[in-house]
C-alpha cells in the first residue's frame, strides 16, 4: 500500500483534485489522478484479493479505485457484501463495473440482488457492468428493467443507467423490441429521460 501511494502521489494534481470536492467528490484523501494513470500503475501489481478489499477501505481515492483493478474476479462472491458497501461514489460504481464486475462469473446472480436492494449506487454499478458484460444475458438484464426503474424513479444515473444497457442490446435486437422494452417502463422522471436519450437513438 505505501509503494502504491508513492506512485500515487507523483501523480498528483491538486486543481482536479479541487475541482472534484466543488462538484461533490468526498474522499479523505483525493490527489486528483486521473484514471487512466491510476490503472496504469495498479495494471503493474499481481492481481491480490486480500490487498484489494484492504486498499478498497482506505478513504483515499486514488487507493480506492487502484483495489478495483487489483481485485481477483473469481473471488468476488467471498467478499461481495464488502465490495458492494464501499461504492460511495458514481466514480467507484463505474470503475467498479468496468474493471471487477463485468468480469464476475456471477453477474447474472448479482444483477439480480444488486438490483433488488434499493440501493441506488450499486444498482448503477451492476447495470452498467452488464452493459459490457460477455457473460450476462440481454434476457436477464432487460426483463427486470421497469421493475428497477421504479425503484429509482427520480434517480438520473439509473436512467444514464438503462440508456447505455438499452443501446448495448440494439446491436442484437430490433428496433421494435427496444421500444416495446421502453413502453413497459413506469411513467416517472427517469423514463422521461430514457424516452429522450433513446428517441434520436432510434431514427
Amino acid at each position: 500500500m505505501i509503494f502504491l501511494l508513492g506512485e500515487l502521489r507523483r501523480e498528483m494534481n491538486g486543481a482536479v483534485a479541487d475541482a472534484m470536492r466543488y462538484y461533490g467528490s468526498r474522499y479523505g484523501l483525493n490527489y486528483g489522478v486521473s484514471l487512466p494513470t491510476i490503472r496504469s500503475i495498479a495494471a503493474k501489481e499481481p492481481q491480490d484479493n486480500d490487498l484489494a478489499l484492504y486498499l478498497f477501505k482506505q478513504d483515499v481515492r486514488e487507493l480506492r479505485l487502484a483495489a478495483l483493478h487489483i481485485a481477483e474476479p473469481s473471488k468476488f462472491e467471498d467478499s461481495a457484501e464488502e465490495w458492494r458497501n464501499g461504492i460511495t461514489t458514481s466514480e467507484i460504481a463505474e470503475e467498479m463495473a468496468f474493471a471487477l464486475l463485468r468480469h464476475v462469473e456471477s453477474i447474472e446472480q448479482l444483477y439480480h440482488d444488486w438490483s433488488q436492494s434499493g440501493d441506488e449506487l450499486a444498482t448503477y454499478a451492476v447495470i452498467m457492468a452488464a452493459t459490457r458484460s460477455r457473460i450476462a444475458s440481454e434476457c436477464a438484464t432487460l426483463d427486470p428493467l421497469p421493475a428497477i426503474v421504479a425503484r429509482h424513479p427520480h434517480s438520473r444515473l439509473i436512467a444514464q443507467a438503462a440508456v447505455a444497457l438499452l443501446s448495448t442490446a440494439m446491436q442484437t435486437l430490433p428496433t421494435g423490441k427496444i421500444k416495446t422494452l421502453i413502453e413497459e417502463l413506469p411513467p416517472c422522471k427517469a423514463t422521461d429521460y430514457i424516452n429522450e436519450e433513446m428517441a434520436w437513438r432510434m431514427e
